[in-house]
């Protein structure tokens, strides 16, 4: 499974014409040096409230050359020109490509600064035992940075296997647990979702007067990833004053829960499930619930892919999501952004590209400056195009980034909560 799901709508008909060239991008991206374009602003550090003095900049070490081994499943083997494709053939070829395209947006932005890299493309081919075996490979083992790979079975095979000096191996796009890999050197950039939790516990026990929750649950064992660090997390911030009940709904009935609700302080209710029967059925249930008592919903972050949850019942139950990622698409970042893309590459960037945009700056900025910055992430804070890290060292588990988003639907539109 991949993180960052609802991609932007794919482009034109040139994606193809790309995609059928991709050896040749994969060789133009082992140059010592790359390309300089104009830089796309983005920010270091928490946002700040008024403007501050100007912080002097970090510069590249002169004649450095920063070393990155990308694993991406671009799975060239079966990709031959003239062949035809549907959609489904080409997903992890298409991820691929965007993600690279972004990083490689990036490093050329740096080099204009007078960075120095070497960007190594390595393909995976969509096969656990291929990025097996790019372990073992020299040039893999001799970089400064790896990138990839990008699915959760993928890197734990790799990450078993890689040896030599330690090095960062950046998981890219996936929000899987970084329990599953259980290695120090592993740098998760997608939340995984324990964090999304939390950060609904947090919430709620900072902006509700209530003395408990009630977890709604559809029966399913993977909604335990979700309701055991929520449960953990409100019982440790509200040291054990915000009660959980959690019940498993069957068919939208919730008459059990009437006698404990109140109709003067908000009736605070989590909804860990993504089963759209199941959602379909009980979110209808709370909207009538809300037309007798005060009601607040917060669901889980795939809430945000599914077409199928209407806005205005979600606006009615007061419904919150969390979520890592959000594009202002009025910013000017994103504005130069989206131009200097389209120049580079005559498409329409994706949120995959966005990215690895973000990824490439934020950890070849880091690289480049020649110290141990790569080492102690929790003193570099970013915020980029689509993403903010704020990264946290866990023992055996490595970095993870923490940053969640908290949304609302008001007013007809997904916004930040207050």
């Amino acid at each position: 499974m991949t993180s960052a799901r609802n991609p932007l709508p794919l482009s034109n008909g040139n994606r193809w014409l790309l995609l059928a060239c991709i050896p040749l991008l994969a060789i133009a991206a082992c140059s010592p040096k790359v390309r300089p374009v104009a830089t796309v602003p983005v920010k270091t550090g928490q946002p700040e409230a008024k403007k501050q003095p100007e912080k002097v900049q970090p510069k590249a070490v002169e004649n450095k050359v920063s070393s990155i081994a990308m694993l991406l499943p671009f799975d060239l083997d079966n990709l031959n020109p003239g062949n035809q494709y549907n959609v489904s053939d080409l997903t992890s070829a298409e991820l691929s490509l965007d993600y690279y395209q972004g990083f490689k947006l990036a490093l050329d932005s740096l080099t204009a600064k007078g960075y120095n890299f070497r960007l190594q493309l390595f393909d995976t081919k969509d096969q656990t035992a291929e990025a097996q075996h790019l372990a073992y490979q020299a040039p893999i083992r001799a970089s400064d940075l790896v990138v990839g790979p990008v699915f959760p079975d993928d890197i734990q095979a790799f990450a078993d296997i890689l040896s030599g000096p330690p090095k960062p191996i950046v998981s890219p796009l996936s929000p899987a647990s970084p329990a599953r890999v259980k290695n120090a050197n592993l740098i998760t950039v997608a939340t995984p979702l324990e964090y999304h939790a939390r950060s609904v516990a947090g919430f709620i026990n900072q902006h509700y007067k209530t003395n408990k929750v009630f977890i709604l649950r559809s029966g399913f064992s993977d909604e335990n990833r979700y309701i055991s660090p929520f449960t953990k997390g409100i019982d440790s911030l509200s040291k054990n004053k915000i009660r959980v009940i959690s019940t498993v709904i069957q068919h939208g009935n919730l008459d059990g829960l009437i006698q404990q609700l109140s109709k003067s302080q908000e009736n605070i209710f989590v909804v860990p499930a993504t089963d759209e029967a199941f959602l379909m059925v009980t979110l209808r249930s709370l909207d009538s619930l809300s037309k007798k008592y005060p009601v607040t919903v917060f669901g889980h972050p795939n809430w945000l892919k599914f077409t199928y949850l209407k806005q205005d019942l979600l606006q009615d139950i007061k419904a919150h999501v969390t979520s890592t990622d959000r594009v202002d698409y009025k910013s000017s970042a994103i504005t130069e952004f989206i131009r200097l893309y389209r120049k580079a590459y005559h498409l329409e960037p994706t949120h995959y590209a966005m990215m690895g945009f973000d990824e490439g700056m934020y950890f070849g900025e880091l690289l480049g400056k020649g110290d141990n910055s790569i080492n102690e992430l929790d003193k570099s804070d970013f915020t980029g195009l689509l993403n903010r890290y704020h990264f946290v060292k866990k023992p055996g588990l490595g970095w993870i980034n923490t940053h969640v988003n908290m949304l609302e639907y008001a007013n007809f539109e997904l916004k930040k909560a207050e």
